[in-house]
């Protein structure tokens, strides 16, 4: 088991680093990082089996603190937040969370960042035939208490093969399905951090579960594992 805490040491490297994005006052207290860095990936081992206790984690992603910024206009080598996703096993379950630790800005998401091409077409499908139980699930009073509004990158109008007078076309043309929860630093730092964001994890679920009903049978209803 790992740290249950984040310490506000963590928070405090970020806003320095915020303020001092430049390979010289990173080599300078690289060895500061690395050890903080090792604080926060034991947090996220925690969380990971905290998650463990109720869903099929595949694996955790720890997300480097280097920007590639060989396409970006902006060319500040470092990230100023410490990030890591939580990929579910298996075929049969779709979706996956993420979680962002940054000062002032801190956020758990959970949802379908980039579905493929296929996966795009089957939910726009679905949606289409009949948005009833998603809207269900996603208006649900706890599920909007701990998530609000579902969000992410949208069309400005209906798909190539849909009807822009769709009465479900805000949902049709959406190209990611995201959640997301935002933490003070306040709340961060509190032990309860860790069991907040697990129970928030937890919450989604029963979105999840549609979207995996969703995503692993035709229209038809009919199974595409083999």
């Amino acid at each position: 088991m790992g740290t249950e805490r984040i310490g506000i040491e963590a928070l405090d490297f970020l806003k320095k680093l915020s303020a001092n994005n430049n390979r010289d006052w990173f080599e300078a207290h690289k060895s500061e990082f690395k050890s903080l860095e090792k604080e926060v990936k034991s947090f996220y081992t925690s969380l990971m089996e905290a998650l463990k206790k109720h869903d099929d984690i595949e694996k955790m992603k720890m997300f480097r603190i280097y920007r590639d910024v060989r396409f970006s206009k902006d060319k500040t080598p470092y990230k100023t937040h410490f990030a890591g996703s939580f990929s579910r096993a298996g075929k049969a379950l779709r979706g996956g969370y993420y979680l962002r630790i940054k000062p002032g800005e801190t956020f758990a998401a959970a949802g379908f960042w980039e579905p493929n091409k296929e996966d795009l077409y089957r939910i726009r499908k679905e949606l289409e035939m009949d948005a009833s139980e998603f809207r269900n699930v996603i208006q649900a009073r706890g599920f909007r208490n701990t998530w609000g509004d579902l969000v992410g990158e949208e069309l400005k109008t209906a798909p190539k093969g849909f009807d822009k007078e769709h009465p479900d076309i805000d949902l049709i043309r959406k190209k990611q399905f995201i959640f997301v929860r935002n933490f003070t630093d306040k709340e961060v730092l509190s032990p309860g951090f860790l069991s907040e964001v697990d129970h928030s994890f937890r919450n989604i679920r029963p979105y999840f579960d549609l979207m995996s009903e969703i995503l692993t049978t035709d229209l038809n209803g009919e199974s595409l594992l083999r």
